[in-house]
């Protein structure tokens, strides 16, 4: 029997990717709408309400539109926008949190992570939950991704610059900067800390790659501890996970004549987590595609656990 999917905000960047995922699937019958009538409400919910599944790639406002429109209890929803993340009638669609796998299976509504807290609440959730980080501790991240992140205007804005602008753009731009990121109050949420951390995300020109950088103080934790003691953490908790792999300690040998290389993880579902430092001096980088484990392919590791598929079907590690 197939299941039917409708990707309401299917012209977008997310979208876009997620029926390139589906159309991998032959257990999947895809429902389209007409373009002209995409931003049409009668239309969109009719094709909610013959889903089985929904995705929703779509601006906040839309998105909490689309809800609205389904009025059965058979379609479930999967949200991409960033509405619903720290909704308690919501399940945060991290599988690799401990017990969120199983939540993730029972629920009908799921709201898929922002790429900049995936790779955070990754980096720290296991830390706090070991004890070693308190959860007042006064963390700091900054995020370098390449600008399929900011969506189709900033696609357009690099692939398709204006002459004047060309020479800002070869440089890597922050943003952000007065502290009002929207992934904010679900990085604090789901990684089990008390206050947000003061995150500055980075915008380059490269298409995709995104890496999450945190950097500790060994001895302002709550137990002093040293790189290699995060990186055994962090390896323990993610041992059995398919998409998350822990480098070893070790990892001069990823780096190429000393520098990191940010796009390694692109086209696939797979996030590195990487721990650099001596002493107490210690930076956890995790590695992934901002349009694979951080949107379309976390849609679709989702979209695997509620259906009963494989979680892994359709992705690429």
């Amino acid at each position: 029997m197939k299941h039917t999917v409708f990707v309401d905000g299917q012209e977008g960047t997310t979208g876009l990717k997620l029926l390139d995922y589906l159309s991998r699937f032959s257990s999947i019958e895809v429902l389209k709408i007409d373009p002209a009538k995409r931003k049409d409400p009668k239309e969109r919910g009719k094709l909610l309400n013959e889903a089985d599944l929904g995705f929703l790639c779509l601006p906040d406002s839309a998105a909490k539109e689309s809800v609205s429109l389904v009025k059965n209890d058979k379609t479930k929803l999967i949200n991409a926008s960033s509405l619903f993340r720290t909704d308690s009638s919501w399940v945060y669609g991290l599988p690799e949190l401990k017990h969120q796998r199983e939540r993730i299976q029972a629920s009908s509504r799921i709201s898929v992570p922002g790429c900049h807290a995936t790779g955070f609440i990754l980096s720290v959730r296991p830390l706090i939950e070991s004890g070693l980080l308190q959860k007042d501790y006064p963390a700091s991240c900054f995020s370098i991704s390449g600008y399929t992140g900011a969506g189709k205007s900033g696609i357009e804005e690099y692939e398709n610059a204006d002459p004047a602008s060309i020479d800002k753009l070869h440089v890597p731009r922050p943003y952000s900067l007065m502290h009002k990121h929207k992934h904010l109050p679900e990085m604090a949420m789901f990684s089990g800390l008390e206050y947000p951390p003061v995150f500055t995300p980075i915008k380059a020109n490269y298409p995709q790659g995104l890496a999450m950088f945190v950097p500790l103080t060994g001895r302002c934790m709550a137990k002093q501890a040293s790189a290699k003691t995060v990186r055994e953490i962090l390896a323990a908790y993610y041992e059995a996970e398919r998409f998350v792999q822990v480098m070893p300690y070790d990892s001069e040998a990823y780096l190429e004549d000393g520098h990191f290389l940010i796009d390694e993880c692109k086209y696939t579902n797979r996030l590195e987590i990487f721990v650099f430092g001596q002493e107490d001096h210690i930076t956890i980088v995790s590695r992934y595609d901002n349009l694979g484990k951080g949107a379309s392919g976390a849609a679709i590791q989702n979209m695997n656990l509620m259906l009963g598929f494989d979680e892994a079907s359709g992705l690429i590690l």
